[in-house]
Protein backbone atom coordinates (compact mmCIF):
# COMPACT_ATOMS: atom_id res chain seq x y z
CA UNK A 1 0.00 0.00 0.00
CA UNK A 2 1.37 3.08 -1.35
CA UNK A 3 -0.18 5.97 0.25
CA UNK A 4 -0.20 9.92 1.36
CA UNK A 5 -1.96 12.40 2.96
CA UNK A 6 -2.71 15.51 0.39
CA UNK A 7 -2.95 18.18 3.57
CA UNK A 8 -2.18 18.96 7.01
CA UNK A 9 -5.59 18.93 8.15
CA UNK A 10 -7.42 15.66 9.28
CA UNK A 11 -10.87 16.57 8.10
CA UNK A 12 -9.06 17.39 4.53
CA UNK A 13 -6.75 14.18 4.12
CA UNK A 14 -7.77 11.50 2.19
CA UNK A 15 -5.48 8.08 1.41
CA UNK A 16 -4.94 6.99 -2.12
CA UNK A 17 -3.94 3.71 -1.93
CA UNK A 18 -2.36 2.28 -5.20
CA UNK A 19 -3.32 -1.20 -5.95
CA UNK A 20 -0.57 -3.37 -8.09
CA UNK A 21 -2.53 -3.28 -11.29
CA UNK A 22 -2.18 0.36 -10.79
CA UNK A 23 -5.64 1.47 -10.13
CA UNK A 24 -6.47 3.66 -7.35
CA UNK A 25 -9.11 3.98 -4.54
CA UNK A 26 -9.85 7.11 -2.05
CA UNK A 27 -10.34 6.59 1.58
CA UNK A 28 -11.95 9.10 4.12
CA UNK A 29 -11.83 6.76 7.03
CA UNK A 30 -8.42 5.53 8.14
CA UNK A 31 -8.19 3.87 11.50
CA UNK A 32 -4.96 3.35 13.35
CA UNK A 33 -4.91 0.23 16.10
CA UNK A 34 -1.93 1.62 18.54
CA UNK A 35 -1.99 -0.82 21.00
CA UNK A 36 -2.42 -0.56 24.45
CA UNK A 37 -1.42 2.96 25.49
CA UNK A 38 -2.19 5.71 23.54
CA UNK A 39 1.36 6.90 21.59
CA UNK A 40 0.25 9.79 19.38
CA UNK A 41 2.90 12.37 19.01
CA UNK A 42 2.06 12.27 14.85
CA UNK A 43 -0.93 14.31 15.86
CA UNK A 44 0.84 16.91 18.05
CA UNK A 45 1.67 19.17 14.64
CA UNK A 46 -2.25 19.23 13.98
CA UNK A 47 -3.23 20.73 17.60
CA UNK A 48 -4.74 17.53 18.14
CA UNK A 49 -3.10 16.96 21.82
CA UNK A 50 -3.14 18.58 25.16
CA UNK A 51 0.42 19.53 27.06
CA UNK A 52 0.19 15.81 28.04
CA UNK A 53 0.07 14.19 24.44
CA UNK A 54 -2.94 13.05 25.31
CA UNK A 55 -6.04 13.91 22.65
CA UNK A 56 -8.33 16.67 22.79
CA UNK A 57 -11.86 15.21 22.58
CA UNK A 58 -15.26 14.85 24.19
CA UNK A 59 -16.73 11.42 24.10
CA UNK A 60 -14.05 10.42 21.34
CA UNK A 61 -14.96 13.13 19.16
CA UNK A 62 -11.78 15.56 18.87
CA UNK A 63 -12.56 18.78 19.83
CA UNK A 64 -9.98 20.10 17.24
CA UNK A 65 -10.74 18.32 13.84
CA UNK A 66 -14.74 17.87 13.54
CA UNK A 67 -13.82 14.11 10.93
CA UNK A 68 -11.09 13.20 13.71
CA UNK A 69 -12.15 10.88 16.30
CA UNK A 70 -10.97 8.29 19.27
CA UNK A 71 -12.07 5.05 20.56
CA UNK A 72 -10.31 2.97 23.52
CA UNK A 73 -9.11 5.46 25.44
CA UNK A 74 -9.42 5.67 29.31
CA UNK A 75 -12.24 7.14 30.38
CA UNK A 76 -13.59 8.14 27.15
CA UNK A 77 -16.96 7.53 27.85
CA UNK A 78 -16.82 5.05 30.92
CA UNK A 79 -14.79 2.77 33.05
CA UNK A 80 -15.05 0.23 30.23
CA UNK A 81 -14.09 2.22 27.38
CA UNK A 82 -10.65 1.21 27.33
CA UNK A 83 -11.39 -2.50 27.30
CA UNK A 84 -12.34 -4.93 25.56
CA UNK A 85 -16.06 -4.79 27.08
CA UNK A 86 -16.53 -1.11 26.46
CA UNK A 87 -14.68 -0.54 23.07
CA UNK A 88 -17.40 -1.76 21.10
CA UNK A 89 -20.06 0.64 22.30
CA UNK A 90 -17.63 3.32 22.12
CA UNK A 91 -17.18 2.47 18.86
CA UNK A 92 -20.40 2.14 17.50
CA UNK A 93 -21.36 5.73 19.07
CA UNK A 94 -17.95 6.97 17.13
CA UNK A 95 -19.26 5.76 13.62
CA UNK A 96 -22.88 6.95 14.16
CA UNK A 97 -21.31 9.89 14.97
CA UNK A 98 -18.63 10.16 12.38
CA UNK A 99 -21.39 9.04 9.55
CA UNK A 100 -23.32 11.78 10.87
CA UNK A 101 -20.91 14.22 10.46
CA UNK A 102 -19.86 13.41 6.87
CA UNK A 103 -24.04 13.57 5.92
CA UNK A 104 -23.73 17.11 6.62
Amino acid sequence: MTGHSRAADPAACRLQHERAEGATEQADTILLATGYRPDLPYLAGLGALDAAGRPLHRDGASLTHPLLAYVGLEWQRSLSSDSLRGVGRDATRTARRRRQTRET
